[in-house]
């Protein structure tokens, strides 16, 4: 066990305090819930961050990681399909997530497959991956009707434009070993 898994652990705990906080009746409850998942996201650069920095790359860390990542987004994005109650966030969100589903099952087979360099993380997963992080934070701090709500969808928009690229990129990288196996 080292810092960096100890971050994804922690960003892991953080996902039921989300849901919890989200459903709280309080006028605090929201701006606190925006705050954790602020946190998490912080801590989901640092982990990463930190395990290269002191070479502290573990097996454990590098399958925990993108699930908590993959876990704290998908949830938040469900609490806001929710909240937001339109097909201008839910679109999206779900473009999200399938994006996600499909994605990681393309690694997992690429891996088994001895070719999972083919689908590693790219410079525009990385920027999807910020922008969706800053439109949940946004769409978690104010409320639907807000006029920063609508910065919220629309970044969440630019996230998803991003994510199908990002995907069809993953999917022309591994088409060759993906065509020879059919």
């Amino acid at each position: 066990m080292n810092i960096p898994n100890i971050l994804t652990l922690i960003r892991v705990a953080f996902i039921p305090l989300l849901v919890v906080l989200f459903y709280l009746p309080f006028s605090w409850s929201m701006p606190l819930a925006a705050g954790l998942f602020a946190l998490a996201s912080i801590t989901d650069w640092l982990d990463g961050y930190l395990a290269r920095r002191w070479n502290q790359s573990t097996p454990f860390g590098a399958f925990l990681d993108p699930v908590a990542d993959k876990l704290m987004v998908a949830i938040a994005l469900a609490l806001l399909i929710e909240r937001f109650d339109t097909w201008l966030l839910t679109l999206p969100a779900l473009v999200i997530i399938g994006r996600e589903i499909v994605i990681s099952a393309l690694r997992e087979w690429m891996a088994e497959m001895g070719k999972r360099g083919s689908v590693a993380v790219s410079w525009i997963g990385k920027l999807k991956t910020t922008l969706q992080m800053v439109a949940i934070l946004i769409l978690i701090t104010f409320p639907p009707g807000h006029s920063l709500s609508i910065l919220g969808i629309t970044t969440l928009f630019v996230a998803a434009a991003l994510t199908l690229w990002s995907m069809i990129q993953y999917l022309k990288a591994a088409w060759p070993h993906l065509s020879r196996s059919m």
